[in-house]
């Protein structure tokens, strides 16, 4: 599945073009988020998935970073802490789920509780099973009860761009510091980390996955800044009257 979608921009996809358009959907999606904070009415979430190196931290500076701050929260999920581990897994992310009238981005997310545990044995199929119907449970359950609207992104490198960029950290000082080691260790388990990720999309694709080529930094920015300025455009929301 995953090996027939392309990592790459179209051939008639216009870099400097794409490039100067964002600027200008950034700015509308700053608009939107601050008649989303004032309607008070809807929420995002915004998931972001994908392999080391494949551009999450870069993407979310692209389309966020021009953003009010007060109305966009960005999340990384790390490795449970020991409080985490005594609840349910799902409880330390249902606590950074968005508020009406914000934007909360997961810089990975829930999503690891059904890719890097079974990748590397520490939980059994069954059990991977189980989490994923809890998931979409969920999912169903922002949805529903708090009018929370979902954008999963799958970013979609290559194993070949992914080893350059890993690369890179070992001798771009700007980049020196997103070094691990570890790093290296994962790529080898890639294919072990497609079939996973080919199932996630499978089985928990209700609000639906986009797989962004995301080989070129600035055409994965352009489509995932469209994605989120078009979901917030169809809410068609209105600023509220004055308060009497």
């Amino acid at each position: 599945m995953l090996e027939e979608i392309s990592t790459r921009a179209p051939k008639s996809a216009d870099k400097d073009k794409y490039k100067q358009q964002l600027q200008g959907i950034v700015a509308e999606i700053s608009d939107l988020q601050n008649l989303l904070f004032a309607e008070n009415k809807h929420a995002i979430l915004v998931v972001i998935q994908g392999m080391d190196a494949s551009g999450k931290d870069g993407l979310i500076r692209d389309v966020f970073g021009g953003i009010n701050p007060q109305g966009v929260q960005v999340h990384s999920f790390k490795a449970p802490t020991p409080e985490e581990l005594e609840h349910d897994f799902l409880w330390r992310i249902h606590q950074r789920t968005p508020a009406k009238g914000m934007i909360n981005v997961f810089n990975r997310s829930h999503y690891e509780d059904v890719l890097i545990t079974r990748v590397h044995g520490w939980v059994d199929d069954a059990t991977a099973k189980k989490r994923m119907a809890a998931i979409n449970h969920f999912e169903k359950l922002l949805v529903e009860h708090n009018n929370t609207h979902i954008l999963k992104l799958y970013l979609h490198v290559s194993k070949k761009e992914q080893l350059e960029r890993l690369k890179e950290r070992m001798s771009i000082p700007e980049k020196m510091w997103k070094y691990n080691e570890n790093d290296f260790v994962e790529s080898q388990l890639w294919d072990k980390y497609m079939m996973y990720y080919e199932e996630v999309l499978r089985q928990c694709d209700a609000p639906p996955w986009h797989v962004i080529p995301s080989d070129q930094n600035w055409y994965k920015s352009h489509v995932v800044a469209v994605l989120l300025r078009d979901t917030l455009r169809k809410l068609k929301m209105q600023y509220p009257g004055m308060k009497k």
